[in-house]
């Protein structure tokens, strides 16, 4: 960051030439050659050019022989002191005749925003007041706060000692009174204040806050308040000896910026503000921008830029927070806070995909379809929240797949929700049989049968089996012995009818798989079978379109024969 004028020799021939020293700035001052943040800031500028000048006595108004405002050839308007005009022939400033006392004449400058003070002067067309106090505002005009006091008699004018040849006593900044301003060879004077007058050397602006609120204001007061008792010897008009004269005032400064900005424009409302880098906003660039909030704000100096870091949220978010807590525990590094993630996105740096989503790994983190949809199946799945790096869901006992779709190998479709899967039974000997029956029987039943079948009244035990009346309603398929319709038997291991499976009730329609007829062998009559083997399924009459139209691809040979 360049370094502030301290040293500038405040006479009348430099005070014009100071504001264009300087080497040439760089063509981006804010960024390095890398385009990696710096601290910069605006050149200076005589602040007060072409502004406005409040003056609380100016000569005209009534009109006078010397003075009239309402004539421009005889006007001596506040406006001069700041229209940067000629000054070999300077126009003047004059201030009513001050025929009694108080003498006291202010003249405010509004500078339109902060700036950072460097120097102020005042050249006077006549000779120069006694005592003059010199007073800034930091909001615009609502208090003020004194610079410095120039006088030949500090303690009666002011209450205040003169001021010590090496600055303050004090370790801050202080508004000390100086002697009364320098009256110079051609008979005018010339009042001429450095902020490095009232501040104690060694003072760093960068890392000096006292220094910075010293230098900063957004208005400049000069109170008048007691004339020199002298003859005119420059503006022939002026009148003698209770007027004030001066021509041309200068407010040296640098648009305070904070070290974010090379400069300052003027907005669409004809405001002054800074031309804001590094991440930062504001008239005076003095806080972040609403997404650059990942580290607290700071002003910029020489050796570190303190830009302000935009939230890392990977693209999935436009809002953020800062938390001190967090940036406190990331070693000062990082505090940003994503809000309201986007693209089924969650977490601080909206890194991770939320509930019911996961991470496709096909995709950049950065890409709006990063996460896709778990798409767990509402039945085989026991949750909706799948792995966020695989995207397996969590399936029920017997079920498989991603998304648990299907049966796992062994397991077979039931109708329960709460168990969807269901082991597949193995056929085993029954007591009264031989080892080579149930064999015989389990081939036969291998043709999956499939009959609709009516049961006609309760099971009748019949040794190791119960016999069930049933009418065959339809058949859909066939195994070797081809079942027919009309009254048939039903037979089903005493066993396992006796713990209701299956569950068969009179007068109630079924639909048998696996269960085809058979002869007698062991016990059991002609008729169908329903072992451990077959599947009972209370009828459902949508099914009747579907199993017919199996039937038809069977019958072109669009089916398997398993």
């Amino acid at each position: 960051m360049p370094c502030w004028p301290w040293g500038l020799l405040l006479t009348a021939g430099t005070l014009s030439t100071a504001l264009s020293l300087g080497p040439p700035a760089p063509a981006d001052p804010c960024h390095d050659d890398g385009g990696a943040p710096r601290g910069c800031v605006p050149g200076l500028v005589n602040a007060a050019l072409g502004r406005e000048v409040l003056a609380s006595s100016t000569c005209g108004r009534p009109a006078t022989r010397a003075c009239d405002a309402s004539d421009p050839r005889r006007a001596h308007p506040a406006a001069l002191l700041t229209s940067g005009g000629s000054t070999t022939s300077p126009a003047c400033w004059r201030s009513d005749s001050l025929t009694q006392a108080p003498h006291n004449v202010t003249l405010t400058v509004p500078l339109g925003k902060a700036f950072e003070l460097v120097f102020v002067s005042l050249r006077f067309c006549s000779a120069p007041p006694a005592s003059v106090a010199l007073l800034k505002s930091q909001d615009h005009g609502r208090s003020w706060a004194p610079l410095g006091f120039f006088s030949s008699r500090c303690g009666l004018d002011y209450g205040r000692p003169p001021a010590p040849a090496d600055g303050p006593p004090g370790p801050g900044p202080e508004a000390l009174c100086f002697p009364e301003p320098q009256v110079q060879p051609d008979g005018g004077g010339l009042l001429a204040f450095s902020v490095q007058d009232g501040s104690p050397p060694g003072l760093d602006l960068d890392s000096s806050p006292v220094l910075q609120d010293w230098v900063t204001a957004t208005d400049i007061r000069v109170v008048l308040t007691r004339p020199a008792m002298l003859g005119d010897t420059r503006d022939s008009m002026a009148m003698v000896p209770y007027s004030y004269s001066a021509t041309e005032l200068q407010v040296g400064g640098r648009c305070k910026c904070n070290g974010h900005a090379s400069r300052c424009l003027l907005d669409t409302q004809g405001h002054l503000i800074c031309d804001c880098q590094h991440g930062t906003e504001g008239p005076d660039c003095g806080r972040c921008k609403p997404f650059y909030c990942d580290r607290p704000w700071q002003r910029a100096t020489a050796r570190e830029a303190h830009a302000c870091l935009a939230c890392s949220c990977n693209g999935h978010a436009r809002r953020c927070r800062f938390n001190m807590e967090l940036y406190r525990l990331s070693g000062r590094r990082s505090g940003g806070v994503c809000l309201n993630c986007r693209h089924n996105t969650a977490g601080r740096h909206c890194h991770y995909c939320r509930e019911g989503f996961y991470r496709d790994p096909g995709r950049a983190l950065s890409d709006r379809r990063a996460c896709r949809a778990c798409d767990c199946h509402p039945v085989g799945a026991a949750g909706k929240t799948c792995n966020q790096t695989t995207g397996q869901c969590p399936c029920k006992d017997g079920v498989t797949g991603l998304t648990c779709n299907r049966c796992a190998p062994g397991f077979q479709q039931s109708r329960s929700p709460v168990a969807p899967c269901v082991k597949i039974p193995v056929p085993g000997p029954t007591e009264e049989s031989s080892p080579v029956e149930p064999q015989g029987e389990w081939t036969q039943n291998r043709a999956l049968d499939s009959v609709q079948v009516a049961v006609g009244a309760r099971g009748e035990a019949r040794g190791s089996w119960t016999r069930f009346p049933v009418a065959v309603l339809a058949v859909f398929r066939s195994g070797e012995e081809r079942a027919r319709r009309g009254s048939s038997a039903l037979w089903v291991p005493a066993r396992d009818a006796a713990c209701g499976c299956p569950r068969l009730l009179p007068g109630r329609r079924y639909l048998l798989l696996g269960g085809g007829p058979g002869t007698a062998v062991a016990g059991r009559g002609p008729g169908l079978s329903a072992t451990r083997g077959s599947l009972v399924l209370p009828w459902r009459d949508a099914w009747t379109r579907r199993l017919r139209r199996l039937q038809r691809r069977e019958r072109r040979g669009r089916c398997g024969t398993a």
